[in-house]
């Protein structure tokens, strides 16, 4: 499919160098964005499917690189039925495990979360809900585990570890394990903070530091933050990327932000939502802590959106994440809510108001234009200008 989008009043890159492009229009083919700026009335009319964005802001498809997936759209925690395909009206177009630690029943040896990491990864290798890329499949660091089994894993496509749920005595001696996934070359991730389900052990900064994972998760609290004074020791001491999480700390994702910010390291501030979780489900989650990085800690939005974007998919090694030509064709389109004080996305989010989702498009394919079952209407008009399918795009109702 050939999809194009026209009328764009701002173009937001997520590209944290460079977070706004100039232009108007992008034109997408074949899941592939073909050019983000300019387009020629034959390249629009070439189209299958045009959409006049009214003046809205367009932005790469949110990357949220925590989310509690099981198998299936189904989270047995919440005991709910299609909360991925609810995550994309909220703005996400890529989910990445934090993994399927919440599989009732879990395995805890060796072959059984082996087995557990490869058939998530199996489950959503082709399963997209709603449109939705979900990257499956993080194997849990268990004692036993060798070199051998990682080397097997990786060669069946596993590509993700998670160290913090393991029968560990003491977090220290998940650094091997790590080590042996990196040499894998899989990104490592490891829970820091407080004990987040019983049996689990709190990890601190010096636990992170040894281990030395590609990404801290929930750095901010899962839902339990670490010691203020651990933070700086992340931010000088190490490369890891920091996540922040929606279902964490507020006060220390603010710190947390200021400090990379000040390091001149935003590029290692990584958005998400640790979520479904105790806190619950969350299809605006990522949206709420954008608003809260500008609203209360002063960061531009085209950065905030960065960081839940290209930050993640610069770390994760995606195709996704950017608003550039030969990136993977995911856009969303947002602008202010109906009934606000603010009149685009931009000013919205800077003021702490959840911006309306007014498109969503992953892989090129427009998977809702008009509006969000889940954010109120968009002030502006965003609609089909054009279409040779059999499909009006429309959002599903309430």
């Amino acid at each position: 499919m050939r999809t194009g989008i026209v009328n764009i009043g701002h173009i937001v890159s997520g590209d944290l160098e460079a977070p706004a492009t100039s232009g108007d229009s992008i034109v997408m083919d074949e899941g592939v964005i073909v050019s983000v700026g300019t387009a020629s009335a034959g390249e629009i009319e070439a189209c299958d499917v045009v959409i006049d964005a009214g003046g809205a802001t367009a932005a790469p498809g949110l990357i949220d690189s925590h989310v509690h997936i099981t198998f299936g759209d189904y989270t047995p925690r919440q005991r709910t039925v299609g909360f991925l395909e609810s995550y994309l009206h909220g703005g996400v177009t890529t989910s990445i495990t934090a993994s399927e630690v919440h599989v009732p029943g879990r395995p805890k040896d060796v072959e059984g979360v082996k087995a557990l990491a490869v058939a998530a990864q199996r489950c959503f290798a082709e399963y997209r809900p709603g449109g939705m890329r979900v990257h499956a499949g993080s194997v849990i660091l268990e004692p036993g585990l060798t070199d051998d089994d990682f080397a097997e894993l990786a060669a069946k496509g596993v590509w993700l570890a998670k160290a913090g749920f393991g029968a560990f005595d003491n977090p220290i001696e998940y650094a091997p394990y790590v080590q042996m996934a990196r040499r894998h070359g899989m990104v490592t991730t490891m829970h820091t903070g407080g004990s987040s389900i019983p049996g689990s052990s709190g990890i601190w900064a010096k636990h992170v530091l040894e281990a030395d994972p590609h990404v801290s998760f929930h750095v901010n609290g899962g839902p339990v933050a670490i010691p203020d004074e651990d933070f700086p020791r992340l931010v000088d001491e190490s490369e890891i990327a920091l996540q922040i999480c929606t279902a964490g700390n507020l006060r220390t994702t603010l710190l947390v932000a200021d400090l990379l910010k000040k390091a001149g390291r935003l590029d290692r501030l990584l958005t998400a939502t640790d979520t479904p979780t105790g806190s619950g489900i969350m299809p605006l989650g990522m949206l709420y802590t954008i608003t809260h990085l500008c609203a209360l800690g002063g960061m531009e939005p085209e950065i905030a959106i960065a960081t839940a974007t290209g930050n993640n998919a610069k770390v994760y090694g995606l195709d996704t994440g950017l608003l550039a030509k030969g990136k993977a064709a995911d856009v969303i389109l947002l602008d202010a809510c109906a009934g606000g004080s603010k009149s685009d996305a931009i000013s919205a989010i800077a003021n702490g108001d959840i911006p309306a989702v007014g498109a969503v498009v992953t892989a090129g394919v427009p998977r809702f234009v008009g509006r969000s079952r889940n954010t109120p209407a968009a002030i502006k008009s965003i609609r089909v200008a054009q279409s040779r399918v059999m499909n009006d795009f429309s959002g599903a109702a309430h």
